[in-house]
């Protein structure tokens, strides 16, 4: 795998697997740290049944941490609007795989609740 890329909202990380390894890895190292995937979005065949635009596989994984989600969501009920946290794995190109995840600080930046900071980190 390559270097982590920071930016702004999130992290990006591109993989020398195909795109349903990546998937897969991906769930398991949440699983690892507490969280489960609530919903997998998949962008290509919808945008391809509602549109008929073909695009590259993108896959929208909503994540999940039970413990973490609650712990937020009693501080602040409406933080359920910026729930669950999304990863998102698609190809990119060049027969691999980009991971990109959200930055939970980044996220729950916006709500300006210092509360909150312990269950970003």
């Amino acid at each position: 795998m390559t270097a982590i890329h920071r930016h702004a909202y999130g992290y990006q990380r591109h993989t020398s697997l195909d795109l349903t390894a990546a998937t897969e890895a991906v769930t398991e190292r949440l699983h690892e740290q507490g969280f489960g995937i609530l919903v997998t979005i998949d962008v290509q065949a919808t945008l391809r049944a509602k549109l008929g635009i073909e695009r590259a596989p993108y896959a929208i994984l909503g994540a999940c941490n039970p413990p973490l989600a609650h712990q937020a969501l009693a501080a602040e009920p409406e933080l359920g609007l910026l729930l669950p946290c999304n990863v998102v794995v698609y190809a990119d190109g060049q027969g691999r795989a980009a991971v990109s995840a959200i930055d939970p600080i980044a996220l729950f930046a916006v709500v300006g609740r210092a509360e909150l900071a312990p269950v970003a980190e």
